[in-house]
């Protein structure tokens, strides 16, 4: 047993030294002077034991980088937790610490380093830390240029600041081990002023915010929730929470509570809707810990908003809004043109303050109109545009409103499955249904739609084709919506397709695609290549011309070849 142990720990020590010589291959000193937030690259190892098996990687859920695995003749069930514990765990706490004393470039290393130990064993399954390691020259040096970033390039800034040093910023703040007393109104400070700084450019902006949320995300679910809930995950990862009752949050409206009500809101406001779920579970949090603020938000919203821009009442309508659960409840007091103009106004002003665009209308209403557009969800939502669309003179409103809307993964709230839609879909299909100089925001719109998990845009195609016909105003924008559509459209549009006016009108829109957007088209249309071959070839003069040249900008390098 103790050659085999000797040989266990001579395989674990070799597999650790694969692994640093697998990181050092990076230039980690190129690497950290692009921010002097940044002293180091890596903070954890992970090293694992089953079945024979060793292993040692960045982290356990690293499935990019390649893992240094070696295997060794002796069944795993031979090893005991007490020999991991007492015979195996020291060995190696030594070892590392003698490879990170020997690096041969300090960069490699973050100031904090934790290498844990997985092992599978006779009685199951152990997991405990083999070495934690603190450089502590290199976090006072980190500790330095914080508090210099945040005096120099933000309390004192006035230009916009990189989204890596965001990335870093926002990490460090919620680091216990740097500030093991967190100030939670000084960090939301700090990250609302990033937020002014870089407000001028949008997607730049959508960086930062996306860095200082998964820096919040990680902290609540790392370090804040554990201490007040016991935490399982299900099969889905999604999470289950249990209170601890042995511990108590002395404090509920101030301190981490603050940094959790932040976090929660910020999610439910900015990330994609998917991501709701998980802000709207924050605050159940908040809420069973004890905070009021918390329970008003879940009635009120988060107070973000000004009571203006959020409720708004007069003799023709009431409309309130509570951003946390993303619904706007519209009472119809009056069916007028006025009153869908209001209320069109209201959701407009919501939206430029920030309001999520995955949300939903709870309307109440006498009037139950919908879109001649099959497949679309019999929604409040859905009935509101299409009673607010039989007003004309509300059509420039509608469109503002639409443009105001779009946006790609994003969908309105009360939609789901193959009824998923983007936030705008309801005006854009009532417009372009109902005027062709909408035609131009039907093809904006289908520019921006996710194909890949919405499909109600072959349901509008086919309502379109069916109001407008084919012809030369429709035709661009029919292709437009086909290049958008999924595979599972159903068109009957082949024989108009075959005019001789209308081929020519096609082969000339389609001449600047792809081969594989034409093969795309002429599958909608046709069937497939071949289908469209065999009809060019009972065709005569130009019209067997026009639909072989179909057929052959369809067929190229790029084609996938649909038959």
């Amino acid at each position: 047993m103790d050659s085999m142990l000797e040989d266990l720990i001579n395989e674990m020590k070799q597999a650790i030294e694969q692994w640093f010589d697998f990181i050092g291959d990076k230039d980690a000193q190129h690497i950290v002077k692009r921010t002097p937030l940044q002293v180091g690259i890596h903070d954890y190892g992970l090293l694992e034991y089953a079945k024979g098996r060793v292993s040692v990687t960045d982290t356990e859920l690293d499935f990019l980088s390649p893992k240094v695995k070696t295997r060794l003749g002796e069944p795993a069930e031979l090893l005991s937790e007490e020999q991991v514990r007492e015979k195996i765990v020291p060995r190696l706490a030594a070892f590392m610490q003698q490879q990170l004393d020997n690096l041969p470039s300090p960069a490699i290393i973050d100031y904090k380093f934790t290498f844990w130990g997985k092992f599978r064993v006779r009685e199951g399954e152990v997991r405990l830390p083999i070495l934690r390691h603190i450089d502590e020259a290199k976090k006072e040096r980190l500790l330095e240029a914080v508090a210099s970033y945040i005096e120099t390039k933000l309390d004192g800034g006035k230009y916009p600041t990189k989204p890596l040093e965001t990335f870093f910023l926002s990490r460090h703040l919620l680091d216990e081990q740097l500030f093991p007393d967190p100030d939670a109104g000084r960090i939301i400070s700090v990250f609302e002023n990033i937020l002014e700084l870089n407000k001028g450019k949008k997607e730049r902006l959508a960086e930062h915010r996306s860095n200082i949320v998964n820096a919040l995300r990680n902290w609540v679910e790392e370090t804040f929730l554990p201490r007040y809930f016991e935490i399982r995950k299900d099969d889905w990862r999604q999470a289950e929470y249990t209170r601890k009752s042995d511990v108590q949050l002395e404090e509920t409206e101030q301190g981490p509570i603050e940094l959790l009500l932040y976090t929660a809101v910020s999610i439910i406001k900015y990330e994609p809707s998917y991501s709701r779920s998980t802000g709207l579970a924050f605050l159940d949090r908040a809420v069973e810990l004890g905070s009021a603020r918390a329970s008003r938000f879940m009635k009120e919203g988060s107070g973000t908003l000004a009571k203006e821009d959020v409720y708004f009442r007069d003799e023709l309508v009431e409309c309130a809004a509570n951003d946390v659960f993303a619904t706007v409840t519209i009472t119809m007091k009056q069916e007028t043109e006025e009153s869908y103009a209001r209320a069109l106004r209201f959701i407009c002003r919501l939206l430029r303050q920030g309001f999520p665009k995955s949300y939903q209308i709870k309307l109440k209403s006498g009037v139950k109109q919908f879109l001649p557009v099959k497949g679309l969800a019999k929604s409040g939502t859905h009935r509101f545009f299409a009673n607010a669309t039989a007003y004309p003179n509300l059509y420039p409103l509608l469109e503002e409103y639409a443009r105001e809307a779009m946006e790609e993964f994003e969908w309105y709230a009360d939609t789901e499955g193959e009824k998923s839609c983007m936030p705008g879909s309801y005006a854009v299909f009532g417009l372009g249904l109902a005027d062709r100089s909408y035609f131009a925001l039907v093809e904006e719109y289908m520019k921006q739609v996710d194909d890949e998990h919405q499909s109600v845009q072959n349901d509008f195609t086919a309502a379109f084709v069916e109001q407008h016909g084919v012809n030369a105003e429709t035709i661009p924008t029919l292709v437009t919506c086909m290049l958008h559509g999924t595979d599972s459209i159903k068109l009957k549009i082949k024989p108009a397709m075959e005019e001789e006016a209308n081929a020519r009108l096609l082969l000339d829109k389609v001449s600047g695609l792809r081969p594989y957007e034409v093969e795309r088209i002429v599958y909608m249309i046709w069937g497939g290549v071949d289908k469209l071959k065999t009809a060019a070839a009972k065709a005569k003069g130009e019209k067997a011309e026009l639909l072989s040249g179909l057929a052959q900008a369809a067929t190229g390098p790029l084609s996938g070849r649909r038959k």
